[in-house]
């Protein structure tokens, strides 16, 4: 099971005089990631490296670095402690004293590891988006029934007949959760799958 950071986090190392600076944050899509990395540019630095993951999706970028030493290392600390929707950015002020192929991978990814490692971390769950419909006449006890099977409600509408909601469970509770919903209504109720997801 994957993870994301619940707020931003930075941690600062020295290498051989040069200073490396790691910030990570949580990311809703790959342009937040860029949006960012952007916002923490600093114009004195030497190097700005950095890699996101999101789902299946991933970028890492190694700004002037030699080929493989600091943006690919970034992500391996990212994959490495099952992150996923994280963007980590590492900043390098050169301090005078060439580190060397190693030196540099030990150095990014080190860094990116440990401001992961000290992050406050959620872990995602696969989810299923559910619509579905109950009758008035039975809304608080089917309702009750599914929280505490572990449903989370996130709308409901009301007509004439009764109410509509839309909710998530775990995907791996999905076909007990309907079953469970259609002893509760009867099987009078409709349950339609609208997507799937990652939340939190």
């Amino acid at each position: 099971m994957s993870s994301t950071l619940t707020a931003p986090n930075r941690y600062e190392t020295e290498v051989r005089k040069s200073r490396f600076l790691a910030l990570a944050a949580p990311i809703a899509d790959a342009q937040a990631a860029q949006d960012f990395f952007a916002a923490h540019h600093d114009v004195q630095a030497t190097h700005h490296c950095w890699a996101w993951q999101y789902g299946d999706q991933y970028r890492f970028n190694d700004d002037g670095e030699p080929g493989g030493t600091a943006g690919r290392p970034i992500l391996q600390a990212i994959q490495s402690q099952g992150c996923d929707r994280v963007a980590v950015l590492v900043i390098r002020w050169y301090g005078g004293i060439k580190l060397g192929t190693g030196g540099l991978i030990r150095a990014y990814g080190g860094a990116a590891a440990e401001c992961l490692r000290l992050a406050d971390k959620v872990e995602l769950r696969e989810e299923t988006l559910v619509c579905c419909t109950c009758v008035y006449a039975e809304m608080d006890r089917v309702q009750a029934r599914l929280l505490t099977a572990g449903a989370q409600f996130d709308t409901a509408e009301f007509d004439a007949h009764g109410v509509t909601w839309t909710l998530r469970c775990a995907r791996a509770e999905a076909l007990a959760m309907e079953a469970l919903y259609r002893d509760q209504t009867r099987g009078q109720g409709q349950w339609d799958v609208i997507s799937q997801q990652i939340g939190t």
